[in-house]
């Protein structure tokens, strides 16, 4: 479907045949009953850094609170996309995404790769968001601006003290990795809208994916859907918690670890009466720098499990690959009988 053929999701009283999935997942399915919890961090504790590892190996998925975001500025955010998914489907498409472009409003990207389509939409903004929301609002785009201007500053600012746990829970320091600066990183802003579905059963919100980027930081409004996918237990939900935010383990994190980390499956499913909302803080290195598996975390006993590749090059990969995108730069089998994330069968992945 084209941006150009969307529907409005809000106003449909019927699931239409070209959203009804056959088959959500035949897995098993976990909200608070599940045996296991994705695991919620305080990045004040003095033992932070030991739990985010065991969280990136275990899980590649952990909730954290005490992340130094201000709650208003998260609020702020919020009714900022709150605001832009509400406005009339065709003001909407004045800022749609083009054909072969990555910014502006439309459908999941990875929705090419399914029969069926998801119940959400989107507005992606790589850069100044100044070109799409002065099509939105030509006279009203200044405050939409500010918000996300400084809600990128500061969950760079986040996402540089994540990176520096992350890497120190491996005995790696930022010094082995002299990329990961604050100006030398690349980020994206993914608004995401899930209205009300009428046949939420049959609907599925954003299809199960691993992320390409280093680590995504997801704000999630108060209504739940947010599912990750654990081995040996399935799909286990992660409940929105008031001033905690989401912190997802990439794919290149995935390979900058040398697999020592899960990049995570996770998806989005809807609800029948509540509209939800989320924006993801999609972290990764400069598009041009080679990522590959750090020098200290290999060694004979352990090689290389990837090769090096660019964001760029990556991407690239994911969009031609998708499911196969990491084994598409894997060197050789793990000794340790790690499969890829991206390898399950059964479970479809972005």
């Amino acid at each position: 479907m084209t941006n150009q053929n969307l529907l409005d999701l809000n106003s449909l009283q019927e699931l239409p045949e070209s959203h009804a999935w056959s088959s959500l997942d035949n897995s098993p399915s976990y909200g608070s009953s599940s045996p296991d919890q994705v695991p919620v961090i305080n990045l004040n504790d003095p033992n932070a850094m030991k739990l985010v590892g065991h969280a990136c190996k275990t899980w590649g998925v952990f909730q954290v609170t005490n992340h130094g975001v201000p709650t208003n500025l998260l609020e702020e955010m919020e009714d900022a996309g709150r605001k832009l998914f509400a406005l009339p489907i065709q003001q909407k498409l004045q800022a749609a995404r083009a054909p072969n472009g990555v910014s502006g409003y439309g459908v999941a990207r990875i929705s090419s790769f399914f029969p069926k389509l998801m119940w959400s939409e989107g507005f992606t903004i790589v850069g100044s968001p100044y070109e799409h929301a002065h099509k939105l609002w030509p006279n009203y785009y200044s405050q939409f601006c500010d918000v996300v201007e400084e809600y990128k500053k500061e969950m760079n600012k986040l996402a540089q003290r994540l990176m520096l746990l992350m890497l120190g829970s491996l005995g790696v320091t930022m010094d082995d990795v002299k990329w990961a600066s604050i100006q030398g990183s690349t980020a994206a802003l993914q608004l995401n809208s899930y209205p009300a579905c009428p046949d939420p059963d049959r609907a599925m919100g954003l299809a199960a994916h691993t992320d390409s980027t280093l680590l995504t930081i997801l704000h999630q409004s108060n209504t739940s859907g947010l599912q990750a996918h654990k081995e040996g237990t399935g799909w286990v939900t992660i409940p929105p918690m008031h001033r905690a935010l989401v912190v997802n383990v990439g794919d290149l994190l995935h390979i900058l670890s040398n697999g020592l980390y899960t990049s995570v499956l996770h998806r989005a499913m809807v609800n029948r009466t509540q509209h939800r909302f989320s924006v993801a803080y999609l972290y990764g290195p400069p598009s041009n720098i080679q990522i590959s598996p750090l020098s200290k975390l290999t060694d004979k006993v352990h090689p290389p499990l990837y090769r090096p590749v660019t964001w760029s090059e990556y991407l690239g990969a994911k969009a031609k690959h998708f499911n196969k995108a990491l084994s598409t730069v894997r060197l050789c089998a793990p000794l340790n009988g790690f499969v890829d994330a991206t390898d399950h069968n059964g479970v479809q992945v972005g």
